[in-house]
């Protein structure tokens, strides 16, 4: 599929405010890809289709998960974070996309883990940060950003898992690990 087919069928997977939203996706995640030296058209792929399951029904999601033996954890925790390893699989079964490094950017794009690549890092920022955001430590972590992924990690990690305790939310505990591995970067001067 070409960018135009893409954009129109994430378009139809989703309302104009998440279309919205994929494509600052998009900008802010090209505009990390530069600054980072990394492949253009990965992120860009990676980030169009981050959102794609987003809306798609649970059912569904749930017949995926099960079928493609994806982590049985994810069944007891909130089911938003679902559309992140679905996605990746809409992305290879419904798009053809075969590259893996594209595919592992939208399945921890709602999570994180201990062990992102540098694609993984800038979908989860640009996703976390793109114009469209707006909440506190917003600003800094969009600054953050381009000073280190790793320190952004951190600080984005850190927001999330405190708004979740605020709300008294379980965490996935792929959160707690990437936390603990940007944590244990910093203590050791790393970041």
């Amino acid at each position: 599929m070409n960018r135009e087919e893409i954009l129109e069928a994430v378009k139809e997977a989703m309302p104009e405010k998440r279309f919205i939203h994929t494509l600052g996706v998009e900008k802010t995640a090209l505009e990390l890809a530069d600054h980072y030296k990394v492949d253009r058209d990965q992120v860009s792929l990676a980030a169009l289709l981050h959102d794609y399951a987003k809306y798609a029904d649970k059912e569904a999601m749930m017949a995926v998960m099960v079928e493609q033996k994806m982590d049985p954890k994810l069944f007891t925790y909130n089911q938003e974070l679902w559309h992140a390893p679905v996605g990746a699989y809409f992305a290879e079964s419904k798009f053809g996309v075969t590259d893996e490094p594209v595919l592992k950017a939208i399945a921890c794009h709602t999570t994180g883990n201990a062990a992102m690549s540098t694609m993984d890092k800038i979908i989860y920022l640009a996703d976390y940060t793109e114009p469209n955001r707006s909440f506190p430590g917003v600003y800094k972590a969009r600054r953050l950003s381009f000073d280190s992924l790793d320190k952004a990690m951190l600080f984005a990690l850190s927001n999330t898992i405190t708004f979740l305790i605020t709300k008294r939310q379980p965490i996935f505990p792929d959160t707690f690990d990437a936390y603990n591995y940007f944590a244990r970067l910093q203590i050791e001067g790393e970041v």
